[in-house]
C-alpha cells in the first residue's frame, strides 16, 4: 500500500515538503542544542571550577591560619622541660584562641605521652602516641606539620593532627603542641559537605594517597577513595582541571579537581550533567511540539496545492499513450506550467525526429563496421544465438584465424576448454539479467601459435521490444599478465623481508588509513596481523620532548631521520621508540607516508643506568661527591636569600678500618649500607645526603638554622654509635666525628665551606672522637 501511495508524484512531493520541514527543523534544533550545550557546558565548568577553587583556597587558609597560630603559641612555652610537665594542664586551659580553632588541644612530652589535653572529656592523659606518624615527624624533623588523616583514640573518630615542636631557651627538644580536628566535628570540614553546586551537585575532599576525608553526596568520611573514576586517579597524582566523567553510579558528571598547597589533598567539585543540561533538554521538548503542530497543519494544505499544480501532468500523459497505441495522430496539446509545456514540446519534437532516426540506422551500421575495421581492439558480433556474424581484423590477429573461418561458428566455441564451464556460466547469467558479462580467460589459436589470454567485455545489442544480439569486445592481456606476475614475485621478496624484520613498517595514505604494514608494526600498533584499513592514528598516541604528534604534525612536516619519543598502542602499552618517515608524491593525490618504528627502550635504559650511576655511589645508592659538590655550589648561592641558615655537616666514621681488617671487606660494607640507611630516614627530603668517599660522608640542610643542625648531628652521632653488628661472637661498631659549619654569603666557594667543616671534623677527632664541632661562618663584611 505504502508502495503504491509513493507512486504519485503528488505524494512524494508532500513527502519531501513534510521531510524537508522535518529535515531543517531538525537541523535549526541539533545546532540550537550544541551551541546551547555547549554553551551550558561552559558555563557549568566555569561554575564548578570556581567553587572547588573557591573551597580549596578556603580550606588551606584555614588550615595554613590554625597552624600558624599553634606554631605561634609554641614558640610562647619556651620553658624549662620539668616546667612545661609541671604547668601542662595550666597552659593548655590558658590558650583560649587555640580552644576555638580546634577540637582537642595535647601537650605531649619528648617520650610521646599526653601531659595536658583539653577538653579533658576526651580522656587522653597519660597516652603514649609515639607510635603516630604525625608525632614521629614532628619530634624528627622539628618543624610545625600538618599529619595525614587517622582513626583517633577518642570513640574512634576520623580526625587530623596539627603539630609544632616546643623548645627551651637553649632551642633544645621539649615536647609538643598538638592540636585535633575531627572530620566528622561541628567545625569548616563539616561546612565543605554543605556544599550545593545547583540542585545535586556537591564539593568533596581527599588524600592524595586515596582517603576520603569529606563526601558531600554521601557524607563519607575516611573511606577508600573509589578508584573506578579516572579523573579521581588522576588527581591523585597531582592533576587539576575540569572534565567530563561518570560517577559510580554511571551518572555523567562535569567534575573540577584543585590541589591544594598546604596539605597533599585535592577538592573535587562534582555537578551532574542531567542537571546542568536541563535547560536544553527543556528546549528541545518544546521544539518537538511546536514541529508536530507545523506538519500537521502544513501536509494537508501542501497536498491540496500540488494536486492542482499536477492536473495537467495527468492529462498529458493520457494522450502521450494515445499517441503511442496510435490512436492520437495530432501532437499532444501543451498547456499547464511551464516545466508541463516543455514536456509536452519536448515530446513532439521527438516523435517527429524518430522517423528521421530510424531512416538512419542503416546509415549508421555500415558507419559501425567500417569503424570497426581501423579499431585497435577485437569487436565481435553475434546474433541472439551467440553465432558470429561480424570480427574486425584486430580479433583475427589475435587469435591467428581468418574472419571466413569464423563467420557463423558460436563464439563460446573459441574458448579454451580448461576455461570453458566458468565462462559460459557467467556470460549466460550476464545476458539473462541484460547486464554486461567482463571476464578473463584463454582463446583458442592454431597449433603453431600459444594459447591468448584475454580481457573480455560482451553486451547485449537490442531494444526493449527484442534483443538483436550482443557485442564483444576482446583485448590481448598475455604480456600484461606475464609483467603482473613477475610484480607479484618482486612484492612476495619484498613481503619476506620486511616480514623477518624487527622494526615495523608501515605505509600510510593522508587520512592515516594503514595501506600495508609488516607483523612487527601490528605488533607495535597492538593489532593482530594483517591490520592493513585500521586507522594509523586512532590506534597511537606519540609524544617526544613534551610535545604530542598528531596527524596535520606528520601530514605537514618534513622527512623525520629520527624522532626519540614514547608511543601508547590500541592496547594501552606504552613504548620508547625511534620513528622515522619518509614522504612519497608529496603535494600530489598519491600522497603517501612510510613509516619506520623501531623499539628504543634498550638504548634508553642503558642511558639511565649511565647516568644514574654517573651522580650516585653503588655501594651505598647515595649521591656522589660530584653530585654533592653541585649541590654544595647551588646552596651557597643562595646562602643569604632564606630567612635561616643553611649548614653543611660532615662525618667522618671512627675506628672503621678496624672493622674491615677484623671482620672483612663485607661486614664493612654491610656497616656502610646501614649507616646510609640511618643518614637517609634522619633528614628532611629536600636535605642531600653523599658518600663523599671511604668512611666519610656530606650532607647539605638547607635553611636549617645552625641549632638545629646541632641537634640534627648529635642524633645522627647517637644512631652511629647504636649500630653494632655481631659475628662470631663478637660485636663491632663505629662511632662519627662530625664537623659542622653554616654557609654565608661571604664564603668564597664550596672549597671554603669544605675546608670549615672537615676542620670541624678534625677537631672532633683530635678531642676524642664521638662528638660534634661547630665552627663558625666567616665574618660577612671580611675584606674582600
Amino acid at each position: 500500500m505504502m508502495k503504491r501511495w509513493f507512486a504519485s508524484l503528488v505524494n512524494r512531493a508532500v513527502a519531501f515538503v513534510v521531510a524537508a520541514i522535518v529535515l531543517s527543523a531538525l537541523a535549526v534544533a541539533l545546532i540550537s542544542s550544541m551551541v546551547t550545550r555547549s554553551e551550558l557546558e561552559a558555563q557549568a565548568r566555569e561554575q564548578v571550577e570556581t567553587i572547588a577553587s573557591l573551597v580549596a583556597s578556603d580550606l588551606d587558609t584555614r588550615l595554613a591560619q590554625r597552624r600558624d597560630t599553634l606554631a605561634h603559641v609554641a614558640e610562647g612555652l619556651a620553658m624549662e622541660e620539668n616546667v612545661l610537665s609541671a604547668r601542662a594542664r595550666v597552659l593548655i586551659r590558658r590558650e583560649i584562641a587555640l580552644q576555638h580553632l580546634f577540637d582537642g588541644i595535647y601537650l605531649f612530652d619528648t617520650s610521646g605521652n599526653v601531659i595536658a589535653e583539653h577538653p579533658q572529656q576526651y580522656q587522653q592523659t597519660g597516652l603514649n602516641v609515639s607510635g603516630r606518624e604525625y608525632f614521629q615527624q614532628t619530634s624528627n624533623q622539628l618543624t610545625p606539620m600538618i599529619s595525614a588523616p587517622y582513626v583517633s583514640n577518642y570513640e574512634d573518630r576520623p580526625a587530623i593532627m596539627m603539630t609544632a615542636p616546643i623548645f627551651d631557651h637553649r632551642q633544645r627538644f621539649i615536647g609538643v603542641l598538638g592540636g585535633a580536628l575531627m572530620l566528622a566535628g561541628d567545625n569548616f570540614m563539616e561546612e565543605i559537605s554543605t556544599v550545593r553546586i545547583g540542585k545535586s551537585g556537591y564539593v568533596g575532599v581527599a588524600t592524595r594517597s586515596g582517603v576520603t576525608l569529606s563526601h558531600g553526596r554521601t557524607g563519607e568520611t575516611m573511606t577508600p577513595l573509589r578508584l573506578e573514576n579516572p579523573v579521581l586517579r588522576d588527581a591523585m597524582g597531582g592533576y587539576e582541571g575540569t572534565q567530563r566523567t561518570r560517577n559510580q553510579e554511571g551518572t555523567e558528571t562535569i567534575m573540577s579537581v584543585r590541589q591544594m598547597s598546604q596539605v597533599p589533598w585535592f577538592v573535587a567539585a562534582v555537578w551532574p550533567a542531567r542537571e546542568a543540561y536541563a535547560p536544553a533538554s527543556r528546549l528541545t521538548d518544546s521544539f518537538v511540539q511546536v514541529l508536530l503542530i507545523v506538519i500537521l497543519v502544513v501536509a494537508p494544505l501542501a497536498l491540496i496545492v500540488f494536486r492542482r499544480l499536477m492536473a495537467p501532468l495527468r492529462n498529458l500523459g493520457f494522450q502521450i499513450s494515445e499517441r503511442h497505441l496510435g490512436i492520437r495522430a495530432e501532437p499532444v496539446d501543451v498547456a499547464g506550467g511551464s516545466e508541463i509545456r516543455q514536456v509536452a514540446e519536448t515530446f513532439n519534437t521527438v516523435m517527429e525526429e524518430r522517423d528521421e532516426v530510424m531512416a538512419s540506422l542503416a546509415e549508421r551500421e555500415a558507419f559501425f563496421r567500417s569503424l570497426t575495421q581501423s579499431a585497435p581492439i577485437g569487436i565481435i558480433q553475434t546474433d541472439v544465438l551467440g553465432r558470429i556474424e561480424f570480427v574486425n581484423p584486430a580479433f583475427e590477429q589475435i587469435v591467428g584465424i581468418d574472419s571466413n573461418d569464423l563467420l557463423h561458428s558460436p563464439l563460446i566455441d573459441g574458448v579454451y576448454e580448461d576455461d570453458l564451464p566458468g565462462a559460459v556460466d557467467k556470460w549466460r547469467a550476464a545476458l539473462k539479467n541484460n547486464a554486461v558479462f567482463r571476464g578473463r580467460f584463454r582463446l583458442k589459436t592454431p597449433e603453431d601459435r600459444p594459447l591468448v589470454w584475454a580481457d573480455v567485455m560482451t553486451a547485449v545489442i537490442g531494444t526493449e521490444e527484442r534483443t538483436l544480439g550482443t557485442i564483444t569486445v576482446v583485448r590481448d592481456i598475455t604480456h600484461e599478465l606475464e609483467i603482473e606476475a613477475e610484480l607479484a614475485e618482486e612484492q612476495e621478496r619484498a613481503d619476506s623481508i620486511l616480514g623477518v624484520l624487527q622494526e615495523g613498517v608501515l605505509m600510510l595514505d593522508v587520512d592515516g588509513v594503514i595501506r600495508y604494514a609488516n607483523d612487527a608494526a601490528c605488533g607495535f600498533l597492538g593489532l593482530p596481523e594483517g591490520c592493513e584499513q585500521a586507522s594509523f592514528f586512532e590506534c597511537v598516541a606519540i609524544e617526544s620532548e613534551n610535545r604530542c604528534w598528531g596527524p596535520e604534525d606528520l601530514l605537514f612536516s618534513a622527512d623525520i631521520d629520527s624522532l626519540y619519543g614514547t608511543m601508547r598502542n590500541s592496547l594501552g602499552r606504552t613504548f620508547d621508540v625511534d620513528l622515522a618517515m619518509l614522504h612519497l608524491h608529496r603535494d600530489s593525490d598519491h600522497h603517501q607516508l612510510i613509516v619506520v618504528i623501531r623499539d628504543d627502550s634498550e638504548r634508553r635504559r642503558e642511558e639511565e643506568r649511565l647516568s644514574w650511576e654517573a651522580t650516585h655511589d653503588s655501594l651505598t645508592g647515595l649521591l656522589n661527591r660530584r653530585a654533592f659538590n653541585s649541590s654544595l655550589v647551588k646552596c651557597l648561592g643562595e646562602a643569604g636569600t632564606k630567612a635561616a641558615d643553611s649548614v653543611l655537616m660532615l662525618i667522618d666514621l671512627d675506628y672503621f678500618k678496624p672493622v674491615n681488617d677484623e671482620g672483612g671487606h663485607l661486614m664493612g660494607d654491610d656497616l656502610l649500607g646501614r649507616l646510609s640507611d640511618l643518614l637517609r630516614v634522619s633528614v628532611r627530603q629536600s636535605d642531600t645526603v653523599a658518600r663523599l668517599g671511604g668512611d666519610e660522608f656530606g650532607i647539605i640542610l638547607p635553611a636549617c638554622g645552625l641549632a638545629r643542625a646541632a641537634e640534627l648531628a648529635e642524633t645522627i652521632r647517637r644512631g652511629v654509635e647504636s649500630i653494632r653488628i655481631e659475628q662470631n661472637g663478637k660485636s663491632f661498631g663505629v662511632t662519627a666525628s662530625i664537623g659542622l659549619t653554616a654557609m654565608s654569603a661571604a664564603d668564597g666557594g664550596p672549597l671554603e665551606v669544605m675546608a670549615r667543616a672537615d676542620e670541624g671534623a678534625y677537631a672532633a677527632k683530635a678531642g676524642g672522637r664521638n662528638r660534634v664541632v661547630t665552627m663558625p661562618p666567616p665574618p660577612r663584611d671580611r675584606p674582600g
